[in-house]
């Protein structure tokens, strides 16, 4: 187990991602694969009360819906616990003060909880004046609703000037950060968000761990992702760079008798700062990969070489 920052949230080296439940999973799918999850010894999801606005024929708050009606059918309280957002939800667009307040109340109902574990403003709102916004998330933890707060899609300026508000009026810290990092996406994270993070005591939980799908490996070719729900997401990383990138995850993981995908999320666990990669999944089959990664130690030399591999994709 592992601790996020600075807080009392200890959990399993790998969070499960829910970005996918209600979209590309089913309610029945979704339990399965939470259920194996769970037994696999994971206990943090991550999801946002605006998943799955994007899918068609979605308005927002599926995945958190299923997430609650989950936890209730199986009886889980705190075993298992949720990381939600806010700021994007098409009914509760932004960082006001009224919505914060509004859309963690919604949250809350689907969830089917009392409070809700780590809550993050999913990104910036620069309308609203930052200690406004700062100043709302710690009432909600002054209200019992929020045991923490996180940051999501901030500039490295942005979450020390949030640390800097909530120091200076006493107001709740984040302990979490959740930037976009992975293999073939390094440079911002590296040279701004990573000494931000450090600074101020921030777990790091990255997105997009596995690129979108592409560095699974089996997309190796704009034809192999044609027509797939990711492939507006996955497109952006295909270079002679990132499939060389690749190449050596699938060659790595030959030599380890594991997926390329358990390759890739090993070598985010073993970056500075990173508490657990968010990974997710459509089918229970695809899970087994990604828990395999909370266990496999890659050697120096097979560090190295991903990292001279991933230099040269220059993102």
């Amino acid at each position: 187990m592992t601790t996020i920052g600075t807080s009392d949230l200890d959990i399993f080296p790998l969070a499960l991602g829910g970005n996918t439940f209600g979209w590309t999973a089913d309610e029945a799918t979704s339990f399965a694969i939470l259920d194996a999850f769970r037994a696999a010894g994971g206990n943090f999801v991550d999801t946002a009360d605006s998943y799955s606005a994007f899918a068609p024929g979605n308005s927002g708050g599926e995945s958190e819906t299923i997430l609650g009606n989950w936890k209730a059918s199986r009886g889980i309280g705190d075993e298992v616990m949720v990381a939600t957002k806010v700021g994007h939800h098409p009914e509760f667009p932004g960082l006001s003060a009224t919505n914060v307040a509004a859309a963690a109340d919604a949250s809350l109902k689907r969830l089917q909880a009392d409070r809700i574990d780590l809550y993050y403003a999913h990104s910036d709102d620069p309308t609203v004046p930052l200690e406004e916004t700062v100043a709302a998330f710690d009432a909600l933890v002054g209200a019992g609703k929020v045991r923490h707060v996180g940051l999501s899609n901030f500039t490295p300026a942005r979450v020390a000037e949030w640390c800097t508000i909530a120091d200076a009026h006493g107001f709740a810290a984040p302990v979490a950060l959740q930037p976009h990092y992975n293999l073939v996406h390094r440079t911002e994270y590296e040279t701004g968000h990573a000494p931000v993070a450090a600074a101020h005591g921030l777990g790091v939980l990255p997105y997009y761990s596995l690129a979108a799908g592409f560095l699974t490996g089996k997309y190796r070719t704009a034809e192999d992702i044609r027509g797939k729900a990711r492939e507006r997401m996955a497109s952006r990383y295909f270079s002679a760079a990132g499939l060389d990138v690749v190449d050596a995850l699938a060659t790595i993981a030959t030599a380890h008798a594991v997926e390329t995908s358990t390759v890739a999320l090993a070598w985010l666990l073993h970056a500075p700062g990173v508490v657990a990669p968010i990974t997710s999944v459509s089918r229970i089959e695809q899970l087994p990969a990604l828990l395999d990664a909370t266990r496999l130690k890659l050697t120096d030399l097979e560090l190295a070489r991903l990292t001279s591999l991933s230099d040269r994709v220059g993102a």
